[in-house]
């Protein structure tokens, strides 16, 4: 009996026919891989996050197999000489010995905690690009509060495991953490002593962090991921107006092989930053700090850039202390209110905008389509107010250095801080605001009046005036009537044809330059005719 040959190109279709006879999966699998994903930069910041995410994960697992999260006290005696001799927690001590005796370990821990930044920068950018163009209207809503949920989440990510190396900088965050809870009516000493085992700093709490940081936050980060892309790909996603995209339609590439080819380049782009940014520039030098004491506190003790603004609030607050005449007197602190109340303002107020926003407005209708920041003055003014609000908290956070190196008062400086937060974000409001209204005069007089040539006639009586391409064909008038569609206005001469487009290329051209009419009527130049003397006739 001959024996077949094998078909090596046959393999992956009687493969996959064998796959979906037995499990039925082509029908559902056809769906998934033809949705539709428009093409857009401002798309791309979300998977900036999760491919971040993945990367944390990645990292997260490798440091796992050589971190002891205990509290145990030990004598160092590893690579580091500076430290050799010292006593010290098993966590702390088990940290340095990542960076210093785990091969590779120093760059693990700093691709670990620059991938923890990114991830949560993505997701506040993310955030942005999502509020700024109203792509949490219905029917996005439960998305909205998965990414504010998913914030949240990776803040307590960040602070449990920035708090686990148990260093000088790290236990004083974990003081602060402390104070925080205390402050809390009634339940204060209570909230402590469960979180921390009794008295700070106790036994428990870098073994609690470890089981959060490792098992229960990422459990719920993974969970939350699953459902936000879930609803992605159940809902259509959004896009912006433009020709031939409606509230019914998407208008991009299908998921596979084109876009999906594209993900997997950028993933490994963003897997590239972040190692590179690993092994160019230090970050979070555990053994400049030192053991933790809980005796010893040092100045200039700033968290990760996404809790400084809550470092900043509680600077920022005021010493006033609430009595209260209840027994033998009971007195709220004041770190109550910025930590406690204020921060859960912050925390439930976004969640509940689309909500307010839909309410205010009466508008119930299902949004495909996005919005430009500028045609919706009041929700980015709005914005901005929040934004200026942010900075001013962060920079607080941060007062004693800046009082430091620029040799200003810190009283100054947190003076500066409380006014900042009165009047910066109204200011913002109002020249956002005002911005929005003048971006919004200047699209509806393009598409009244044209564009821009940059040519200046002389009128018979003597005037001069611009002359101006209009965009469409004028009525028996004289007037073009063009409404606005929500999208880009031309105005630029070579967005319309009139002039040649810009040439590509970065060092050099990689097209031939279009040649564009000297003016309106006249026909192009040709660089490469022959160019003849014009004489007198005479020799």
């Amino acid at each position: 009996m001959k024996r077949r040959k094998l078909d090596i190109g046959a393999v992956p279709g009687n493969v996959a026919r064998g796959a979906d006879e037995r499990l039925q999966v082509a029908t559902p699998l056809r769906s998934l891989l033809n949705k539709v994903f428009p093409d857009h930069w401002s798309f791309l910041l979300g998977e900036i996050a999760l491919f971040s995410f993945v990367v944390l994960l990645l990292t997260g697992v490798f440091l796992t197999l050589f971190f002891d999260p205990s509290m145990q006290e030990v004598v160092y005696n590893g690579s580091y000489t500076a430290l050799r001799g010292t006593e010290m927690s098993a966590a702390y001590a088990s940290s340095l010995d990542i960076s210093f005796d785990v091969r590779g370990g120093l760059i693990m821990r700093q691709m670990h905690h620059w991938a923890a930044l990114m991830f949560m920068a993505a997701i506040v950018i993310h955030m942005f690009r999502v509020f700024f163009t109203g792509a949490f209207r219905k029917p996005r809503e439960t998305n909205w509060v998965i990414g504010v949920t998913l914030f949240l989440l990776g803040f307590f990510a960040g602070f449990t495991g920035y708090s686990l190396p148990d260093d000088g900088l790290s236990g004083t965050g974990l003081r602060i953490a402390s104070a925080i809870m205390l402050s809390f009516p009634v339940i204060g000493s209570w909230l402590s002593s469960s979180v921390f085992g009794g008295e700070f700093p106790g036994m428990l709490i870098i073994p609690r962090f470890f089981i959060a940081h490792v098992l229960i936050i990422p459990a719920l980060l993974l969970g939350l991921i699953a459902a936000h892309l879930g609803l992605v790909f159940q809902q259509k996603h959004t896009q912006w107006p433009g020709p031939g995209r409606t509230n019914e339609n998407v208008v991009g590439e299908r998921m596979f092989p084109r876009y999906a080819m594209k993900q997997g380049g950028f993933f490994m782009a963003v897997f590239g930053v972040i190692a590179f940014m690993a092994g160019a520039f230090q970050i979070n030098p555990i053994w400049l700090f030192g053991p933790y004491r809980a005796s010893e506190v040092s100045s200039a003790s700033q968290p990760d850039w996404y809790v400084m603004f809550m470092d900043g609030l509680v600077r920022l607050m005021p010493d006033w202390d609430i009595y209260l005449p209840i027994g033998d007197g009971y007195v709220i602190p004041p770190m109550f209110w910025p930590a406690g109340v204020l921060l859960g303002v912050l925390i439930v107020l976004p969640m509940l905008y689309p909500a307010i926003e839909a309410r205010l407005t009466g508008d119930k209708r299902i949004h495909n389509l996005l919005e430009r920041p500028r045609d919706n003055p009041h929700r980015t003014a709005l914005g901005m107010m929040a934004v200026s609000f942010y900075i001013i908290a962060t920079i607080s956070g941060g007062n004693d250095v800046v009082a430091d190196k620029f040799h200003i008062s810190l009283n100054a400086m947190t003076w500066a801080g409380r006014i900042g937060l009165l009047i910066v974000p109204p200011i913002a409001y109002w020249i956002t605001y005002r911005i929005c209204l003048g971006l919004q005069q200047h699209d509806r007089e393009v598409l009244a009046h044209g564009v821009e040539t940059g040519i200046i006639r002389r009128l018979p009586d003597g005037r001069f005036v611009e002359v101006h391409q209009p965009l469409a064909a004028p009525d028996e008038h004289g007037h073009t009537h063009l409404e606005y569609t929500g999208w880009v206005v031309p105005k630029k001469m070579n967005r319309v044809g009139a002039l040649g487009p810009a040439i590509k290329g970065f060092f050099f051209p990689i097209e031939k330059p279009v040649e564009a009419p000297v003016s309106p009527g006249h026909p192009p130049v040709d660089p490469s005719a022959k160019r003849e003397e014009v004489g007198s006739g005479r020799h």
